[in-house]
């Protein structure tokens, strides 16, 4: 219990208590967002997404699957009409699955026994440790879309489970954004391919939380792989955005 409750204080000082950073996410995130707009947050965590695109004036479907992190998403916007929250996960296929947690860190917890594997053997993770498991509800993207719209902008931050989500995907979508963590960077790839599989899309990158583009321009395939290859030595994780060529 107390490891859970720090968990959570952890991640709510995170996501909610460094001074200007809501202006920062409301900024960064108007490129790809304008009022009215349909906001997918697959791994919604805390809500700091949520938070900043209901600024934006964007509808926002989030999807957590911890129960205490839907529990926080209930507290902040569960009387907003604009905000649905969806308990569960998002996958290959509707079903279920189970998510290893980590109450300490569950900024960390993940759908991934493979990506669990992989991050372990990493130094930055050796003090992670996974101490549980929850079984969730599994939805896919295009079930979403089906229910709720195509959406403008989607977020994936899933922790290892991004080519799974992104395999639930048919619908080509305006934009996008997935995790890219240097220990894992073949899944990386995996997810690149799997979106280059839905359009003509153009990438950048965004290092850790800085909410900066790597990149001064919008790079091809090739050039994103080649601009993760530069930063994969630093091991520093970030998010790599991919829009439809044709949004410009």
């Amino acid at each position: 219990m107390l490891a859970r409750a720090w968990g959570m204080g952890r991640s709510l000082a995170m996501y909610h208590g460094i001074p200007g950073r809501h202006r920062q996410l409301v900024r960064f995130y108007s490129q790809f967002l304008t009022p009215g707009d349909l906001a997918l947050d697959v791994g919604a965590h805390v809500g700091s997404r949520v938070r900043a695109w209901r600024r934006i004036g964007a509808r926002v479907v989030a999807v957590e699957p911890q129960p205490d992190c839907v529990r926080v998403l209930r507290l902040f916007f569960g009387r907003d009409p604009e905000v649905t929250i969806l308990p569960g996960a998002v996958g290959a296929e509707a079903g279920r699955a189970r998510i290893g947690v980590s109450s300490r860190t569950p900024t960390v917890s993940s759908m991934s026994p493979e990506w669990i594997r992989t991050v372990s053997a990493d130094s930055g993770f050796s003090w992670v440790r996974w101490d549980h498991e929850v079984e969730v509800d599994v939805v896919t993207l295009d079930d979403l879309v089906d229910t709720y719209g195509v959406p403008a902008f989607c977020k994936i931050d899933v922790e290892g489970f991004e080519v799974e989500v992104l395999r639930g995907l048919g619908t080509p979508l305006r934009a996008l954004s997935f995790e890219y963590l240097p220990p894992a960077h073949d899944a990386a790839l995996a997810a690149l391919d799997l979106v280059e599989g839905l359009g003509a899309y153009t990438y950048n990158y965004s290092p850790v939380e800085t909410l900066r583009f790597a990149s001064a321009r919008w790079l091809d395939a090739d050039g994103l792989v080649q601009l993760l290859e530069r930063v994969r030595p630093l091991g520093r994780s970030g998010d790599v955005y991919a829009r439809l060529a044709a949004s410009g």
